[in-house]
């Protein structure tokens, strides 16, 4: 089987064959971190946001081909407001079909940006939907089937802010001073300097992993921030990486918001597991440092195989790892030139999270193989129409509807992993993790979920949707390495 790879070479996701005289080179880092422009997506009239191809600097030296909605690489922070109407165009200025999912926002499966909802070249998409989420931390990234994963490894993300200013939450609030968004991200690159995105062998199996960790697209930034109190919005918005968060000096930090808004209150941790696509809020006290402050993560490997348990290991650097600690952000701590909260409040403005009892229960597997293995990864890897991904023994079909859902009626989905860990996710609403395991789950620590890590030992979730899709635009659920979308891992469901 040849070993293939997908650069940017003109195109959102053209094949090339592996450069093998073309050795990765060595990635420094240490620029300062970039922060993304805050857009407000809920004016009176539509913003832009289009998609075309850039060229973008993570290795001195060298131009990296690259994609970006509006900026050449990766997109600017679009910020809505809870009770508001969100509009926004999506223009195409690439060279293939690309979309914009609002990842956990709770909109029509008609504003979702799903695979049904691919537009070509030089179209344009606009989105306008009304947003009902609570404040929380999402982010938007291109989800076309089959091409997910380079287009997002290529560029097309970004953070999704909502806020709700009728629940003020006491937190650090300032963007980009006490309050900054982290995109997360592992990224390969060629002598040349160009993103190497290979999905032979393992890669495939396992998802692909980066050897270099950039955040907003920076290698190993610094960041200087205020004395005292510094929210930190995380999006894990690798392809398939499962990060450990925990900062150098082992202290402790506050978590006060999950995937789908804000916990009941601050939760006090040491280390912070995230699956891909998963995000989290902390809060971290520097107000008695004066030395830089480094943000590690455990180097997880590739692929957990096994169902090894991402969520319940030892500690960073011991169980959590399989090699030397990755280096993500330096904090340089700075004298604060702007009034900010000094103390962290008690209790914050959570969400519901009372879904009432269950009208019907599904299960549903993740499987590492629908139909002949041997068959369909040589189709796959040889670029032959195949698939090796399934859930339920079934691989994606974009025809097909797997679920039938009823609007606001909670049900209780059972999610099975057997082969390795999985971040299981669900498109139009935020579910209820009721066990992990077997085990019961926290709610206060939990918080509202889409998406959730899920091995051997299953899990348990409430899944209640509010919003309508119908056979022509439905939400879709699938795992969230996207090499595993991509291959088939996925259904779709339909909320009448």
């Amino acid at each position: 089987m040849k070993r293939r790879e997908f650069m940017i070479m003109g195109s959102a996701a053209m094949a090339a064959p592996f450069l093998a005289t073309r050795p990765a080179i060595a990635a420094e880092g240490g620029a300062p971190l970039p922060i993304p422009p805050l857009v407000d997506a809920d004016g009176a009239q539509a913003i832009a946001l289009t998609a075309r191809k850039g060229q973008h600097t993570f290795l001195s030296g060298a131009k990296t081909p690259t994609l970006g909605y509006e900026l050449d690489y990766l997109g600017p922070t679009l910020r809505v407001r809870r009770g508001r109407t969100a509009r926004i165009d999506v223009g195409n200025r690439t060279d293939d079909e690309i979309s914009a999912h609002w990842h956990g926002a709770q909109v029509p499966g008609d504003m979702d940006g799903g695979p049904q909802l691919a537009f070509a070249p030089g179209k344009t998409w606009s989105a306008r939907f009304d947003v009902h989420h609570p404040a929380a931390t999402l982010w938007y990234h291109s989800h076309v089937h089959g091409k997910t994963g380079p287009q997002v490894y290529h560029g097309l993300a970004g953070a999704l802010l909502v806020e709700d200013p009728d629940a003020p939450d006491g937190l650090p609030a300032t963007y980009g001073y006490d309050d900054i968004p982290l995109v997360v991200q592992d990224r390969s690159f060629d002598g040349a300097g160009r993103l190497v995105y290979d999905i032979s062998g393992m890669a495939l199996m396992g998802g692909f992993h980066g050897d270099t960790i950039t955040v907003n697209g920076a290698i190993r930034p610094v960041a200087a921030v205020p004395k005292g109190l510094v929210r930190l919005r995380i999006v894990n918005g690798s392809n398939a990486r499962f990060y450990d968060f925990a900062f150098e000096d082992g202290r402790r930090f506050h978590q006060v918001a999950s995937d789908g808004g804000l916990l009941s209150a601050p939760v006090a941790l040491m280390r912070l597991p995230l699956a891909p696509a998963e995000r989290a809020e902390i809060v971290v006290d520097l107000s008695g440092d004066t030395a830089p402050l480094r943000l590690l993560s455990a180097d997880i490997g590739q692929g957990m195989m096994g169902g090894g348990g991402m969520m319940g290991g030892g500690g960073m650097m011991g169980g959590g790892g399989a090699g030397a600690p990755l280096e993500v952000l330096t904090l340089t701590p700075q004298p604060p030139t702007k009034p900010g909260p000094a103390t962290l409040p008690a209790s914050l403005p959570a969400p519901p999270m009372d879904f009432g009892a269950p009208v019907r229960t599904r299960d549903f597997r993740l499987d590492m193989h629908a139909g002949s293995m041997v068959g369909t990864m040589f189709s796959r890897l040889t670029g032959r129409t195949g698939s090796i991904m399934g859930i339920n023994g079934q691989s994606y079909d974009m025809g097909r509807i797997d679920a039938s859902l009823r609007r606001a009626e909670t049900e209780l989905w059972r999610v099975s992993a057997p082969m390795m860990t999985h971040p299981f996710h669900v498109h139009g609403c935020s579910f209820k993790v009721v066990s992990r395991g077997g085990r019961p789950v926290d709610p206060a620590t939990e918080g509202l979920k889409d998406v959730i890590a899920v091995d051997a030992g299953g899990a348990e979730i409430l899944v209640r949707v509010d919003q309508l899709a119908d056979k022509a635009t439905p939400f879709m659920l699938h795992c969230h390495i996207l090499e595993h979308e991509d291959a088939g891992m996925m259904g779709q469901f339909t909320v009448a």
